[in-house]
């Protein structure tokens, strides 16, 4: 009669001193992240910009009438001469005034811009398709892709050219955050989110790659072809960042940057809805099943660990299994290294406001990690009104 209370006490003291264990791991490993994060510098920029060098920026869109006019405003007063890049605009059948938006702005632009309209045939990963669609067209040596909701500052292109030219790099995948906050949901998408561009930054540092964000991203049009683009994973809803930046990587190991430069921050707006942050969560949570890489793959299943061991802990201290200064330390372990990381990467991007929200974000962040980790085993996601699969 006595024995199970003692095994089930037993159980308790491994699965305490597991979660401590655990723990103890992630503290390292974030302020592992927090070292290689600083370490990252701003390129040197170059004397000047050879003739030679030609970039095509790659926009895709899909019902963007409320917002492509300005990213092409933003485009328009580069830094960058308008001789050294030309714009293509991917649009994927909107049934808004996208297209006669774009047309309008090309015919007076001084820029180069080319409206190119995509068949309205249904696929598994549109974006994926106008990406490909459009390297058939691009003249660039350079390939720079955004989103039609997004917003450049004048030396976006400018900053990227130079880190090319500084680094040679093949790829380069550059800072993405949120326009002005207005609200506590704002501020946590702005904290939650500069934990991904941080940790992908980081691992490039390290030399290798796990994260990456398409709304900001350069690469070589020859590697594009040289990797077979988009083969093997073109099923795939999502990944049309990732699963690049891994198949470059692998192909020309240490070719992949982080271009840490204030003028190369794009901006978009946060969710103001629950129902479009769920489906895009979900759509980027669904790509972890399927990485080739195994440094993406193994960090994706530490992560989310790591966040259910704390949900447990908190678990085990309201069923009185553990002490509330035992679940104390253990969140100590978890947050103190989180809050330099996060903060570090907050004020790089201008975001000094919301380093105040970070213990709000931490509270919440183990349910929606497991959450996610969870919802995304489902395998339908929506994207612009289309459901996905």
């Amino acid at each position: 009669m006595e024995e199970t209370p003692m095994i089930s006490m037993a159980f308790i003291s491994w699965t305490a001193t597991a979660i401590w264990i655990l723990l103890g791991s992630y503290a390292v490993f974030t302020f592992a992240l927090t070292f290689l994060w600083s370490r990252i510098r701003k390129p040197a920029t170059p004397a000047g910009i050879p003739a030679d060098l030609f970039i095509t920026v790659i926009i895709p869109v899909r019902n963007e009438a409320d917002n492509i006019l300005f990213l092409l405003e933003d485009l328009e007063q580069q830094t960058l001469p308008v001789n050294h890049f030309e714009v293509l605009v991917m649009d994927d059948s909107s049934t808004d005034n996208t297209a006669a938006i774009v047309r309008a702005f090309a015919e007076n632009s001084k820029a180069q811009i080319r409206l190119i309209p995509l068949p309205d045939v249904r696929t598994s990963a549109p974006k994926k398709r106008a990406i490909e669609t459009a390297i058939g067209h691009a003249l660039g040596k350079l390939i720079v892709t955004t989103d039609g909701d997004c917003r450049a500052q004048a030396g976006w292109l400018h900053a990227i050219a130079s880190c090319y030219l500084h680094t040679g790099a093949k790829l380069i995948s550059s800072p993405v955050t949120f326009t002005e906050e207005t609200s506590l949901t704002d501020h946590l998408q702005t904290v939650e989110f500069a934990s991904l561009i941080g940790s992908g930054a980081a691992s490039m540092s390290a030399g290798h790659p796990s994260m990456c964000n398409g709304a900001n991203l350069s690469y070589e049009k020859e590697a594009f072809l040289e990797v077979s683009g988009y083969d093997g994973v073109r099923h795939i809803a999502s990944g049309d960042d990732e699963f690049l930046m891994h198949k470059i990587a692998a192909r020309h190991p240490g070719s992949v940057h982080f271009l840490r430069d204030r003028d190369a921050i794009i901006r978009t707006a946060p969710h103001r809805n629950w129902a479009s942050f769920y489906r895009q969560r979900k759509r980027w949570a669904s790509k972890w099943k399927h990485y080739q890489s195994k440094t993406p793959l193994v960090l994706a299943v530490y992560i989310f660990a790591s966040n259910f061991s704390i949900l447990l802990a908190g678990g085990l201290a309201c069923a009185g299994t553990i002490s509330a200064a035992a679940f104390g330390g253990m969140l100590a372990l978890k947050c103190i290294p989180e809050w330099f990381f996060l903060g570090s990467v907050l004020r790089f991007l201008q975001k000094r406001r919301s380093v105040a929200f970070i213990p709000v974000t931490q509270l919440f962040y183990p349910l929606y990690v497991c959450f996610f980790g969870l919802a995304a085993q489902k395998g339908q996601y929506e994207w612009k009104g289309r459901k996905l699969s």
